[in-house]
């Protein structure tokens, strides 16, 4: 019999949006602080999906109308939610998962598209001996491979071109660069290199001619967030997750815990955006995985429950593809406000950005004119 960890009465914080806020050690250290676990039984884990293909929306609105009570209730389609859902139900849970829009709309389909350990973040461990952010970088270089593994036909190794400008830069850049092959051990990609002048302009033949002394080679991963996304979200389905889109949670279903008196979370009051209709999903545990939106669920089940979230807002622009070779990103490690900014290629168009600026949560973020007036005189 296979059992898995589960909440009671309480709302598990899972999100990409809070983790990065909080950093992945103090994410993990708060909800192991925050969240009381308890134990939901479970049926034996599936090894083989129960259905060849995804059920239709409307079957699965009918599964979680006619569904007694879930043992987990998911709420977030992005890749937090979707995992956890994937994760549920093939260890046998009975998966319930609801998403407001459409899956992956949110920050899931709108990053870098890099997976990445972070080489900042790498300098900041070093500079500061810092063993958390050592980890945090060791930890993503694993799972840098394991995405490439699993995941071939959406992910890829890519090069990414350091331009150096300043003679003394050409070793420190080097070593650090090195120190991040050396971190990343046997899942390193490819062996970092060093570029000449004229081969680094022969890449990218709009850089400073004048400034560039040469330039580092090294390889990171590239990615199809929003592909990702939606195949695990499928992949759940398959495997007997009830997983439907366009499904809002209005409300939190509360009952009275006979063991100790006090109320506790059973379920959600959700709403079709589509039709308006409205039904109560029942579940033992919720997972309250909607990112930036993470206070506004919580709000639902404490209204006096103080904000953990802040968000901020990190703003890519498209640009034509000749701004960058079909085959190689470049990384400007010094703009003028001491951020770094990529320029990478996707889907035949250059990538450029990302800034990261306090922003209100809105369900449709716009950028702003100083945030790409900012990446426009980076580019120039």
């Amino acid at each position: 019999m296979a059992f898995q960890k589960a909440l009671k009465g309480t709302i598990l914080v899972g999100g990409g949006a809070l983790a990065s806020v909080l950093g992945l050690s103090q994410f993990a250290h708060y909800r192991r602080k925050q969240v009381s676990l308890a134990y939901v039984e479970a049926a034996e884990c599936l090894s083989e999906p129960v259905n060849r293909e995804p059920p239709s929306r409307e079957a699965q609105l009918l599964t979680l109308q006619n569904t007694a009570e879930f043992d987990i209730l998911v709420i977030g389609g992005g890749a937090t939610g979707c995992g956890c859902a994937l994760d549920a139900v093939t260890r046998g849970l009975k998966t319930a998962l609801v998403e407001r829009d459409d899956f992956s709309s949110g920050t899931s389909s709108r990053s870098t598209k890099l997976i990445h350990g972070g080489v900042r973040y790498l300098q900041k461990a070093i500079m500061k001996l810092d063993i958390e952010q050592y980890r945090m970088v060791k930890e993503a270089l694993h799972e840098r491979a394991n995405l490439l593994e699993i995941a071939p036909h959406l992910s890829a190794p890519l090069p990414i071109m350091l331009p150096v400008y300043k003679w003394w830069q050409l070793p420190y850049y080097w070593v650090g660069i090195k120190l991040y092959d050396l971190v990343a051990g046997s899942n390193c990609l490819k062996s970092s290199y060093v570029l000449s002048k004229s081969r680094a302009l022969e890449h990218f033949p709009m850089l400073q001619k004048d400034k560039l002394v040469g330039a580092i080679v090294y390889y990171d991963g590239q990615h199809n967030d929003a592909r990702m996304n939606l195949a695990i979200a499928l992949t759940a389905a398959r495997y007997g997750a009830a997983t439907a889109n366009y499904m809002e949670v209005v409300s939190l279903l509360k009952k009275t815990d006979p063991h100790t008196g006090q109320e506790r979370v059973s379920g959600a009051r959700c709403k079709d955006v589509l039709t308006g209709q409205e039904f109560d999903v029942r579940a033992k545990c919720v997972i309250n995985a909607t990112g930036p939106f993470t206070d506004t669920v919580r709000k639902m089940d404490d209204k006096n429950a103080a904000a953990i979230c802040q968000p901020s807002a990190g703003v890519h622009i498209v640009m034509p593809g000749y701004y960058s070779p079909e085959s190689m990103g470049l990384l400007d490690p010094a703009t003028s406000d001491g951020r770094v900014i990529f320029f990478l290629p996707w889907q035949k168009m250059t990538i450029a950005g990302t800034t990261d600026t306090p922003t209100d949560i809105t369900h449709h973020p716009i950028p702003s004119e100083e945030d790409i007036n900012f990446i426009l005189n980076e580019v120039q």
